[in-house]
């Protein structure tokens, strides 16, 4: 295939400017995917939305052959406190770019586009989709998950998330537990009630202690973490209620549900989880295209961090240019030098590859 990387780095580059300048906090997203969708529809390419999700299918779409989804999202946080720049303008300085997104994950959704209308010029032994969704920040219904539904099957998703062009092959899940204890109010001079905040210390403590039998190659134990506790109203009172609340990261060795309900079996208190849906996600070392990213001179690692690979049933790979430890903070930026790498990483990754 022959490609002029320099073109398609510049147009990704005027793109994430462009989607700098448009705020797309979570859940407001419209503008940006309004922007995005004229821009796609601009190279001739019919496209689908649902919301503020934006599809689009290789042209000549074949049943027949399988379908690789090229995936990133176009929300980003609330700009954290902090910023010496403006984060809706985008600045470019000293080889990066400046701006809130760019490097979560706007630079991903950019390159992967570049990458989707230049292999939709080839023929390639599979079809293709590019999504641009919404609300993977907030982990939102209406985002991936309410999409996932109106598309052909997929067989294999490429996830544009800042991994430095690393194949992360497995990530951890996420569910949150509110854990609530019962007592009985009274004066807390007199001998009266029963301490809600006495009968979650066992259980906190278990929480904090308790090993999962099973641990992942890649993603290592499931991690439990007590992160908020309340009770009480005032000092001369004796709470009848305490709650608290447990972050878990699962690995792939146990769903969710497997999880809440050995939980359930340790502790004394009522526990109930907000959501089972966030799973953990993990895709073989043997898989066609992460034998090809590791010929490639990439590492596949276990990723700790959530993205939207949690709402998919089909295998993944979590994969993009930028670095994890710049997202979310002030005066996020993405070197140019890192889109120029990522798309031609993807390129050679996509092009000819067995699905």
């Amino acid at each position: 295939m022959t490609t002029d990387i320099e073109t398609l780095v510049s147009e990704a580059i005027g793109l994430l400017k462009s989607l700098i300048a448009i705020p797309s906090l979570s859940r407001e997203e419209e503008q940006a995917a309004d922007f995005l969708q004229n821009y796609i529809e601009m190279q001739g390419m019919a496209t689908g939305r649902k919301g503020n999700n934006i599809w689009c299918l290789s042209p000549m779409f074949d049943l027949n052959k399988p379908t690789l989804l090229l995936n990133s999202h176009i929300d980003t946080v609330k700009p954290v406190n902090g910023w010496r720049k403006a984060p809706f303008t985008p600045t470019e300085e000293n080889g990066k770019i400046y701006g809130l997104g760019s490097n979560d994950a706007g630079a991903s959704v950019v390159s992967l586009l570049q990458v989707f209308l230049q292999l939709c010029r080839t023929t390639q032994a599979y079809n293709l989709i590019y999504l641009a969704s919404c609300e993977e920040e907030v982990s939102g219904k209406e985002g991936v998950e309410s999409v996932l539904p109106e598309l052909p099957p997929i067989q294999f998703a490429i996830v544009g998330e800042p991994t430095e062009m690393q194949p992360a092959i497995a990530e951890k899940g996420l569910m949150v537990l509110d854990v609530t204890a019962y007592g009985r109010s009274g004066h807390a001079a007199r001998n009266e009630g029963d301490n809600a905040i006495y009968k979650v210390l066992n259980d906190i403590a278990w929480f904090r202690d308790y090993r999962f039998p099973k641990e992942s190659a890649l993603l290592g134990p499931v991690k439990m973490s007590v992160t908020m506790v309340n009770a009480g109203t005032q000092h001369n009172v004796i709470p009848d209620r305490c709650t608290f609340v447990v972050d878990i990261r699962s690995n792939e060795c146990y769903t969710n549900q497997e999880l809440f309900d050995e939980i359930r079996k340790h502790i004394a208190c009522e526990a109930k989880a907000r959501s089972f849906r966030l799973g953990s996600s993990h895709v073989s070392p043997e898989h066609p295209l992460v034998k090809k990213a590791v010929t490639m001179g990439r590492t596949p690692f276990g990723s700790p961090t959530l993205s939207d690979q949690a709402l998919m049933s089909f295998p993944s790979m979590k994969i993009g240019p930028g670095k994890s430890s710049r997202s979310h903070t002030a005066d996020e930026f993405i070197f140019v030098k890192e889109i120029e790498e990522a798309i031609a990483l993807y390129l050679d990754l996509l092009d000819g590859a067995t699905i």
